[in-house]
């Protein structure tokens, strides 16, 4: 195993595991506040119990992330010196702003868990606004630096090292708040979808259960908006991308040949080769219009630039129809929701959609990790577009199969813990906890 294959596989293993707890660290917050809100205003105990119950998870999780987040910033220090040392004046000001983000969100987290007796209850729950919005901050702080990665500006590479160093020019670097935008979306969306999947469950096998109903309704409606947003956000992500890294749409597409106007190619297989995509579905004008909001606008094939300078197409076009077709599909489940209950149909009482949702409670996640490998790998060669490539920034250390089976078993006891705990602390118990319920706040 190469030293680039071995430092690309262990970096790749480490970010799909991670990637699942930060976004759950991110948008879980908010059905926690919203279940708290509902019971402030009601005085239901029901929604009391869900509210512990999502805290107790968001802790869990958090800690899980915490602890797989440190050994990525380890690994960035171990695998990839040569990145960290020229762009570490670059991407410093955005991992700082994590760091502190991160820990706002562990001090809001403490106050909202231990603070049940000890705060008024508005008080109380803004502790659990802050956790929901320091967990978004942290979220889009670390997408600066990537977005950078996609898009460098405000400085110049001179001689093996940046100059003229402007951190707050390269942290609103152009690809910025489109591609924090869309994680934000697909965030809300897995996490929205997997929720209501995991209550779909338990109210297939107990279905007089209020509160795993009430869970159910609160986070497919989440789920459902995020839903709607995210083609939104990927429209704009797509122009921007079609503008600023041609070579990466080429790729996502499968667009071999530059064509004016370009059709928009639906499944596929890429073959390098022979430079064409086969067994496509193509419907004309479709990706001139998408990528530059004009039907006749010319799209760019990858045959415009250098073949070293190619991403993989096949991993790249296969990610992004795979994060399409859960972006599609899940947008669709959310419409036949939503006309279930304009209809005023209980999504509760209909089977066959709890077991869809069943179905569907891994899909926003999948459609992360599909996400991501559209991003990173779409921009191979490079490790920052354009500047510096990514064999040229990795670190020459023997062995390295050594670590990668080191971290896979962590990262597989750190599931089997996470599973237990969440099976235990949050979805186990049918009862309502009416004693916590009825002493609530002090």
């Amino acid at each position: 195993m190469s030293d680039l294959i071995a430092a690309r596989s262990l970096m790749a293993l480490s970010l799909a595991f991670h990637i699942v707890f930060a976004s759950v660290g991110i948008a879980m917050p908010l059905l926690m506040v919203v279940a708290e809100e509902r019971w402030l205003r009601s005085g239901d105990p029901v929604w009391l119990d869900l509210c512990k119950r999502w805290a107790k998870g968001t802790a869990i999780l958090f800690a899980v992330g915490a602890v797989s987040g440190t050994g990525l910033s380890f690994q960035l220090g171990l695998l990839w010196p040569e990145f960290m040392r020229q762009a570490g004046p670059v991407i410093g000001l955005p991992f700082a702003m994590e760091g502190f983000a991160f820990f706002l969100e562990a001090i809001c987290l403490g106050l909202y868990l231990y603070g049940w007796q000890k705060l008024r209850p508005r008080a109380h729950q803004l502790a659990g606004v802050g956790v929901m919005l320091a967990g978004i901050a942290s979220g889009v702080f670390v997408i600066a630096a990537n977005a950078w990665m996609n898009t460098p500006r405000g400085c110049r590479h001179v001689d093996g090292r940046f100059v003229d160093v402007d951190p707050i020019a390269a942290m609103c670097n152009p690809m910025w708040l489109p591609q924090a935008a869309h994680m934000l979306a697909a965030t809300f969306l897995a996490v929205g979808f997997g929720t209501a999947g995991v209550h779909a469950l338990i109210v297939l096998r107990r279905p007089d259960s209020s509160l795993h109903q009430r869970a159910l309704v609160l986070a497919l409606w989440i789920g459902g908006a995020a839903a709607v947003l995210l083609p939104l956000s990927g429209d704009v992500l797509a122009k921007r991308v079609a503008e600023l890294q041609p070579v990466k749409l080429a790729a996502m597409e499968g667009l071999f040949a530059s064509e004016q106007p370009a059709g928009l190619r639906i499944g596929g297989w890429p073959d390098e080769a022979a430079a064409v995509t086969r067994y496509a579905i193509e419907l004309p004008y479709l990706l001139s219009f998408l990528a530059h909001g004009d039907f006749d606008a010319k799209v760019r094939g990858l045959d415009e630039f250098p073949r070293d300078q190619w991403p993989p197409v096949a991993i790249t076009h296969v990610a992004f129809q795979v994060m399409v077709a859960v972006g599609v599909l899940l947008l669709l489940v959310a419409i036949t929701a939503g006309l279930l209950a304009w209809r005023r149909r209980p999504i509760v009482r209909h089977r066959w959609f709890l077991k869809l949702l069943v179905g569907c409670a891994p899909l926003g996640f999948l459609g992360i990790e599909a996400g991501w490998v559209v991003t990173e790998v779409g921009r191979q060669p490079w490790i920052v577009q354009g500047v510096m490539r990514t064999r040229d920034a990795v670190t020459p250390v023997p062995n390295q199969i050594v670590p990668f089976c080191g971290f896979a078993l962590l990262y597989g006891l750190l599931f089997a813990v996470v599973v237990r705990l969440m099976r235990r602390h949050v979805f186990e118990s049918a009862e309502p906890l009416v004693q916590d319920a009825e002493n609530g706040h002090a």
